[in-house]
């Protein structure tokens, strides 16, 4: 019993230890996008979303990532228990891809 509990404890602070890095990199993330936003190389998030959600009938969306190399967006939705991603040229929002 005192043994499952201390894995228990142990299990959290490790989960614990990664969560700030995990954050940090989904603000770096957001940062960008608003930078090239700003900078009028990329789409809005918005304006993504209106092109590419209506396509996708049938599947729940789940939210976006932003890849400030590629200025590309992927967005993760998921249909029939699947998870599918749409990549989107951030520039042009124009769809790139589809993968499961």
């Amino acid at each position: 019993m005192l043994r499952r509990l201390l894995l228990a404890a142990a299990s959290v602070l490790a989960l614990a230890a990664t969560a700030p890095c995990a954050f940090a990199q989904m603000r770096n993330e957001q940062d960008r996008a608003r930078q090239d936003l700003a900078a009028g190389h990329v789409r809005s998030l918005r304006d993504i979303e209106a092109r590419v959600v209506p396509m996708m009938r049938g599947a729940q969306y789940l939210g976006p990532e932003y890849d400030p190399q590629a200025r590309a967006y992927r967005l993760k939705f998921i249909r029939e228990g699947r998870v599918v991603f749409v990549d989107v040229d951030g520039r042009t929002g124009q769809v790139m891809g589809e993968s499961r």
